[in-house]
């Protein structure tokens, strides 16, 4: 669609310039000039929704976020037969839980970490039932810590002398909980001792062996739970990064080209990375950090791809000096206009296999590298140059234009409206 609004954008004029060598396949013929700016508010007006829609998405209904931000299970398996993780994650969705992660061992065959969501949560009305009939069992003098973790798997207890293993397992399972084992935990003078509950871990190994027979593991090697404090730490380092590198590549604009370029690549990468998120927010697709990895690649290729057309600009404005700054971004972008549609498909189809054949987190972030490479490609070509332009008339040429004299005159003779020609 990108490329049939090109083709049909006004006031295609004839320019100086060398044709490709023949046999060279061109998508857009060289010479032509196209009109950008004819259509420059109905793409700002649908930029300008498009993000606003993907703000307003941010905060409802929300990101979707995955373990990695939000906490979940851990569980690490080892099976006694040939198991593939597509078969894994299958198997693990059958039994109730979304959203599976598989990450497969490559120096250890068959053995996989697996990665949910859900986690075993503990009411705190049985914990303190669990902690009367401890009580009730060792005495409430001697029963000197009793806590829950997040994760609900385990307990941890500490005495004021030395006790059963044995006593306090009894204890716990005529509160109502699936104990698995009570053993010491730590050094001997603190009296302290671990129960480890049946959780997550061991109902997902109960459900592999009804469902994959004798391949299934006996029970889990680990099974931990993973707390969200981490996923907060990586959130805010993810916003640290996409900030750091807007104000470097700010910068860097500013002084490999001219400060007028800058607010442009400001607004390109916010453009791009906020679209990118609202989509997969508007679809409720997991957040993960693969999502975060792909919003910041398309970060680094949609500055590239604008970089190539700012330099365009700057070599035209050299050139085409009584002409206004709308005709030469027209002039740069047609002229680089092939090289971003070409570079942009090249890069999307080189990750489609990944798209076709690969896992569901794989497919995710291949999802957003595309819908991130759609989007920078749309914002090099009808986004950077006209929000370039409107700086420049709005705020820099205003600081440039002298006060009096042949300059003054010159200043207003050579000022050509937005998608007219240039002046002879």
């Amino acid at each position: 669609m990108m490329v049939l609004a090109v083709q049909e954008a006004a006031a295609q004029e004839r320019t100086p310039s060398a044709h490709a060598p023949e046999g060279i396949m061109e998508f857009f013929k060289p010479g032509i000039t196209y009109d950008f700016f004819k259509y420059r508010r109905p793409f700002i007006f649908t930029s300008f929704s498009l993000c606003l829609l993907s703000l307003v998405s941010l905060f409802w209904p929300g990101p979707r976020f995955g373990i990695d931000f939000k906490g979940g299970t851990e569980v690490e398996l080892a099976f006694k037969g040939n198991v593939s993780s597509a078969q894994l994650r299958e198997t693990v969705m059958q039994l109730g839980f979304s959203h599976p992660e598989v990450i497969g061992l490559q120096d250890k065959a068959n053995h996989y970490i697996l990665r949910l969501a859900e986690i075993s949560s503990l009411p705190v009305q049985r914990v303190e039932h669990a902690r009367r009939v401890l009580e009730g069992e060792l005495g409430a003098d001697k029963l000197l810590e009793f806590k829950a973790s997040p994760g609900g798997d385990k307990l941890a207890i500490q005495l004021t002398e030395a006790g059963d293993a044995g006593k306090i397992e009894a204890a716990l399972v005529r509160a109502g909980l699936e104990v698995r084992e009570v053993a010491a935990f730590g050094r001997a003078e603190d009296f302290r001792f671990q129960a480890r509950l049946v959780g997550i871990g061991d109902k997902v190994v109960q459900g592999l062996k009804q469902k994959l027979g004798d391949k299934a593991p006996d029970k889990p090697l680990r099974s931990e739970w993973v707390g969200p404090k981490a996923g907060q730490q990586l959130k805010q380092a993810a916003i640290d990064s996409i900030l750091a590198t807007i104000v470097f590549i700010v910068g860097y604009v500013a002084f490999r080209f001219d400060l007028r370029f800058a607010p442009g690549a400001v607004v390109v990468l916010a453009h791009d990375a906020l679209i990118t998120l609202g989509i997969y927010v508007l679809l409720q697709k997991e957040v993960t950090l693969g999502t975060i990895a792909a919003v910041l690649t398309v970060i680094g290729f949609s500055i590239c791809d604008t970089i190539v057309v700012y330099d365009r600009i700057r070599d035209n404005m050299a050139r085409m000096r009584n002409a206004s700054l709308a005709h030469v971004i027209n002039t740069s972008t047609s002229q680089t206009l092939g090289r971003t549609v070409i570079t942009s498909s090249v890069a999307v189809i080189s990750v489609l296999g990944f798209f076709v054949w690969g896992t569901p987190l794989l497919r995710d972030i291949v999802f957003a590298l595309c819908c991130g490479i759609a989007v920078g490609a749309y914002s090099s070509i009808f986004v950077a140059g006209p929000f370039t332009e409107w700086m420049d008339r709005r705020f820099f040429r205003k600081a440039r234009a002298p006060r009096s004299g042949r300059g003054s005159q010159t200043a207003r003779t050579t000022h050509v409206e937005p998608g007219s020609v240039p002046l002879p």
